[in-house]
């Protein structure tokens, strides 16, 4: 059974009928859904998860406690140090769910670095990743560097520079290489 990394941006707290779509068509195929805790897209996916009663879903939490857990499933705690906190905290979760996927289905506003961020790591554990970039409707295949890159392109240069201060994008895009992993029709 292939696993399914959930993840958005904060700020994007609905779902669509076109990411709904693409979300039934995981549920489907019956394939594992991991998700995060965060409020936003983690908290919009678990509520269209548990409206649905999809079953085969997992809540990875950093530390001992999950901020959302809809529908009550299996949650998985993911170790973090104590020293870690804001965005360093909760990034050890997200890099947890890139290990563990198959692969990633992202939503991004195009604002968002930690949603960026998990498309990278993703790649980084060759993995690919469908992003559904909300500010034009569209959806993005991201099988390489070169995809993520092209993706980053649609944000505003403003964001773009906000975004590699935040995660070093640039740096990290040019540390892959070019290596192109399999797809996943979502």
């Amino acid at each position: 059974m292939y696993t399914v990394f959930l993840s958005g941006s904060r700020k994007l707290s609905r779902l669509n009928d076109e990411i709904r779509d693409r979300l039934q068509t995981v549920i489907d195929k019956d394939f594992k859904i991991i998700v995060g805790d965060a409020n936003g897209a983690d908290k919009a996916f678990q509520s269209h998860l548990a409206k649905v009663g999809y079953t085969h879903v997992i809540v990875f939490c950093s530390g001992s406690t999950c901020r959302n857990n809809v529908g009550a499933w299996e949650q998985k705690n993911v170790h973090v140090d104590n020293k870690l906190s804001g965005r360093e905290f909760y990034t050890q979760k997200d890099k947890a769910m890139a290990a563990e996927a198959d692969y990633g289905f992202v939503i991004w506003d195009g604002k968002s670095a930690g949603s960026i961020s998990n498309v990278l790591e993703l790649l980084k554990n060759q993995k690919p990743s469908v992003v559904y970039f909300s500010p034009d409707k569209t959806f993005h295949a991201v099988k390489s560097p070169t995809d993520a890159k092209q993706l980053m392109q649609l944000a505003d240069a403003g964001d773009y520079r906000i975004v590699n201060e935040k995660i070093s994008f640039d740096r990290r895009v040019r540390e892959l290489g070019n290596g192109t992993q399999a797809s996943l029709s979502l």
